[in-house]
């Protein structure tokens, strides 16, 4: 009772004092409620407090799903806590590790329960150096420096603020995928809790058919509290990057040298990554976006000069170049904690995806002219980005494609706009719709495939089930069968749905 008291005097402190009457009543009787259930250090939270506020930020402003209670575990027992609780009073609710999820179905959710992963954070190294727990809230950063103090890495994400159990559930690219496959190809097992609230390990030795599922295609099934995930000793300290910059007379020669460098199969060297990006910088261009050209290198402590010299011919306007280790990749291309991109700052972020298998160099060449056109014509969009990656493949393609619901390995690049904006009402919202979907379908054109490849960590929302998992019908059909079997009610339908 003591407790029980103690908790619902701490809800109040929590509701700020212009919350409605019965806002505030059910918000301390489901606290009440859940008092008893939850471990001792779990944490409950309702709107008007700052973590409140801080739990359910988004990355993304567009279609955000809203909550009036956010719910911490300790332990995995509080997630399946949490679940059942929701199931029993009613409402839906989402797990948050990162809270990067832009995707639009994410918002179908209101008023729901979220589960706010970030206190299950833990990475332990197993005795045998093997491999390692990682907990669902450790993000990209925590898991790449926790092994690198230990002399070991595994393939993560070039991003430092994303986590990396929820883009492992869709696949997940990185820049050591060439020689170990893809995030998801590291898992060893990984325990989950159902619709139910009932909590199941999975792996190639048990509940196989959701082992198939979940990686790929995870975020339709279950909450992921932890991975077992191989890990490896480090093989190079040493990376290296060159930069350049160019102006927009130099798509197509860009992109041809990129193709004849670097052809799109598994040749690419596994030690090659290379990233390209559009963007407008009206102070070196007022008129046109610039193109940013990274490449990665591992092993060296300088780019080698046969990549680099056909890339200093083409006549960029800037060049850099700096060494250093595997942990410095997301500062050298801007995607560490403290960058732009890393930051929730009330923007919309919307991205649409296509994989491919070379560039075309006729639709980079449309595609730039379009995107150059439509951020200056609508100047809130000019913040926005085109970006072009290019890992190396060979440890992805050795994989077969039918182990996993990972549908797309033989495709060699990812390529997405990445449209940046302040809300501005429906207009604008229409407006970048409309840019990305044009931008993405000149791609798709200039392809020449009767099949658009969409990566669906990166997804818009609005794109087809086959087009974020795959068009062979046993796939569909597989895919189908195990969300009756495991998901019948739909409880886990707001991340890229196999079944609305």
């Amino acid at each position: 009772m003591e407790v029980m008291a103690a908790i619902a005097a701490w809800a109040l402190r929590l509701i700020s004092r212009n919350q409605p009457t019965s806002t505030a009543s059910w918000g301390i009787q489901a606290v009440e409620d859940l008092a008893g259930r939850l471990s001792p250090r779990a944490q409950v939270y309702l709107p008007g407090s700052d973590t409140f506020a801080q739990a359910t930020a988004r990355w993304s402003a567009l279609e955000a799903p809203s909550f009036k209670m956010v719910v911490v575990p300790s332990v995995e027992n509080d997630v399946a806590v949490a679940v059942k609780y929701a199931n029993e009073m009613s409402l839906p609710f989402l797990a948050v590790n990162g809270g990067h999820g832009a995707i639009t179905t994410v918002g179908k959710l209101q008023d729901g329960i979220e589960i706010w992963m970030h206190e299950l954070d833990s990475v332990e190294i197993a005795d045998d150096g093997s491999t390692v727990i990682i907990g669902a809230g450790a993000l990209m950063k925590k898991v790449t420096d926790t092994l690198w103090a230990s002399e070991k890495q595994t393939v993560t994400g070039i991003c430092e603020c994303t986590s990396i159990i929820g883009p492992g559930l869709g696949g997940g690219h990185g820049a050591l995928q060439g020689r170990h496959g893809l995030i998801s190809d590291q898992f060893v097992s990984m325990s989950v809790v159902l619709a139910d609230g009932s909590v199941k390990t999975v792996s190639d030795n048990e509940n196989r058919d959701l082992w198939w599922a979940m990686k790929g295609a995870g975020h339709n099934f279950g909450i992921v509290t932890s991975v077992t995930s191989k890990i490896y000793n480090i093989q190079h300290r040493n990376w290296a990057y060159s930069t350049f910059l160019y102006t927009g007379d130099k798509v197509e020669e860009l992109f041809k040298v990129i193709g004849q460098l670097f052809p799109n199969d598994d040749k690419q060297p596994v030690e090659i990554l290379h990233l390209a990006v559009y963007f407008n910088n009206p102070d070196i261009d007022p008129t046109k976006p610039l193109v940013a050209f990274y490449l990665l290198q591992e092993g060296v402590t300088e780019v080698d000069s046969a990549y680099v010299t056909p890339f200093e011919d083409l006549g960029p306007v800037f060049t850099n170049s700096l060494g250093g280790s595997y942990t410095d990749i997301p500062t050298w291309i801007g995607e560490s904690n403290d960058s732009p991109p890393c930051q929730k700052a009330g923007f919309v972020n919307i991205r649409f995806p296509i994989d491919l298998e070379s560039y075309n160099t006729t639709a980079q060449r449309l595609a730039y002219e379009l995107f150059a056109s439509k951020t200056q014509e609508f100047p809130a969009l000019n913040n926005s980005l085109f970006l072009f990656e290019g890992y190396s493949l060979q440890g992805v393609k050795e994989v077969p494609s039918e182990s996993s619901a990972y549908p797309f390995r033989q495709d060699n690049l990812l390529v997405s706009p990445l449209l940046v904006y302040a809300p501005a009402g429906s207009d604008l919202d229409n407006t970048a719709r409309k840019l990305g979907a044009d931008l993405r379908h000149i791609l798709y054109e200039g392809s020449q495939r009767n099949e658009l490849h969409t990566y669906v960590n990166y997804a818009f929302g609005d794109e087809t089930t086959q087009s974020w998992y795959g068009y062979e019908n046993w796939r569909q059909d597989r895919l189908s069968a195990l969300k009756k079997k495991y998901d019948p009610h739909g409880k886990f339908n707001f991340y890229a749905p196999i079944a609305y």
